[in-house]
């Protein structure tokens, strides 16, 4: 037990256990912050890739609805309750 307690009397000894116990567990960049922020990184590359074949998706109907005259028709009356001048609209709301 001498042994290890002539340790705790070099000063080199017990600032560099001071500093790595500093880094590690109260600086701002320790290891938990670490951890914290490549899961936030691993979840934001996640919703990335989502988005993209969203994007992509929504690129694919908006290049079919405007290639198809009947399909954009289609879509304008049951998105947005658009109609001709000839015809009558009624919207029925279930409870």
């Amino acid at each position: 037990m001498a042994k290890y307690l002539k340790y705790t009397k070099n000063f080199y000894f017990v600032f560099t256990v001071l500093f790595i116990v500093w880094m590690v567990l109260i600086d701002s960049n320790d290891i938990i912050s670490h951890f914290k922020l490549r899961s936030k990184l691993s979840d934001l590359k996640d919703q990335k890739a989502y988005y993209q074949e969203r994007k992509e998706k929504i690129q694919a109907e908006r290049e079919a609805l405007l290639s198809n005259y009947e399909l954009l028709e289609k879509f304008a009356r049951e998105r947005y309750l658009m109609k001709r001048k000839t015809e009558d609209l009624y919207v029925i709301v279930e409870e």
